[in-house]
């Protein structure tokens, strides 16, 4: 049984791929800071799965904890690596703080590995490394432009840091995930997405607004070059995603790939506004969303949708979940979390 590093792994994301990476018989250790999550997360994980994976609360950006965390659960042969604020809006306001953690967590991390012998990385990256894109669907290919945001400005750097280091060590082997717009929840409904604090993201906002935690929906613009004037972006199932994580890590295992660092474009290929998927959700949770138009949000990109066919060719991944089960299973978890509530 391999030994999986997930950091971040009690995150939206995180949490799905630990369930993925347990039912396909992988053992897990998780560590997360929980600044965006919770430890209660650990017993959906549970839950669904039969097995509580191994935790430790430690900051990735903290070198010494997490050398000694290497040296607590040895033979760890990949690392899959969440642990990064990830707001466009907040990384905006808040520039250094994304730079300090999302890039000293990656360096860490990489200067750690060959002490430790971990030679396999998977790196959670981003389709806003691609900026506004010349040409959709956009593919692996499509230059990487000038970064609309520091969050989007660290995942550049974080890839540049990647192939320069495995260029100058071939010990190393990477995978590069480009996520486009995960939302959902598990069919269980015992994890989902659920960020400490008022939501960056659109669905938390949307599922919060329609159970009635929040008064209103912001919608950020009106007035793109898009169809209905709102932002277009391709949303995919994060258990859809969780599964490409998996297939990546056994690639690398597997030493399957053909280069010692390979990027892949995770998403559905198909583009929707946001005002279509705050219709879609109106129409599989049969609930009205009070939401206002207001101005646009700095650092957001007009319009984004992947090319998947890379991945579905090389990785053998397809997304396969379409965006009304998608939105339904972000509302079932949403309701869930209201019945929990008030039983506590």
């Amino acid at each position: 049984m391999s030994k999986i590093l997930v950091t971040g792994g009690t995150g939206f994301i995180g949490s799905h791929t630990v369930v993925e990476l347990q039912n396909e018989g992988f053992e897990v250790v998780i560590v997360d800071n929980l600044s965006n999550s919770n430890i209660d997360v650990l017993n959906g994980i549970e839950k669904i799965t039969g097995i509580r994976p191994a935790f430790e609360n430690i900051d990735c950006v903290d070198y010494v904890s997490m050398d000694r965390m290497f040296e607590k659960h040895k033979d760890i042969q990949a690392i899959i690596h969440f642990a990064a604020n990830k707001a466009v809006g907040e990384s905006v306001e808040k520039p250094l703080l994304y730079y300090r953690n999302n890039l000293v967590s990656l360096i860490n991390l990489l200067q750690l590995m060959p002490i430790h012998k971990v030679k396999n990385f998977v790196f959670s990256s981003s389709c806003t490394v691609y900026g506004q894109p010349d040409i959709l669907p956009v593919t692996e290919d499509a230059p990487i432009k000038l970064a609309m945001s520091p969050y989007g400005n660290t995942k550049q750097i974080g890839e540049e840091i990647i192939h320069d280091t495995i260029h100058s060590n071939p010990f190393y082997r990477s995978i590069i995930l480009r996520y486009f717009n995960p939302i959902g929840a598990h069919a269980s409904a015992e994890i989902g997405e659920l960020p400490n604090g008022v939501p960056n993201n659109l669905l938390p906002f949307v599922t919060q607004t329609a159970i009635g935690l929040r008064k209103q929906l912001s919608v950020f613009g009106d007035d793109y070059n898009t169809p209905d004037g709102s932002c277009i972006r391709d949303y995919i199932h994060v258990v859809d995603l969780a599964k490409a994580h998996v297939l990546a890590v056994k690639r690398l295992l597997n030493e399957d790939a053909n280069t010692n660092v390979e990027t892949f474009n995770l998403g559905t290929g198909r583009g929707l506004s946001v005002l279509e998927i705050i219709e879609t959700f109106e129409k599989v949770s049969g609930v009205k969303v009070n939401y206002k138009i207001v101005g646009r949000r700095e650092g957001d990109i007009e319009k984004v949708w992947a090319d998947p066919t890379y991945a579905n060719e090389v990785l053998g991944w397809t997304a396969n979940e379409t965006v009304e089960e998608t939105l339904r299973s972000a509302w079932v978890w949403e309701q869930n979390l209201a019945k929990r509530s008030k039983s506590e």
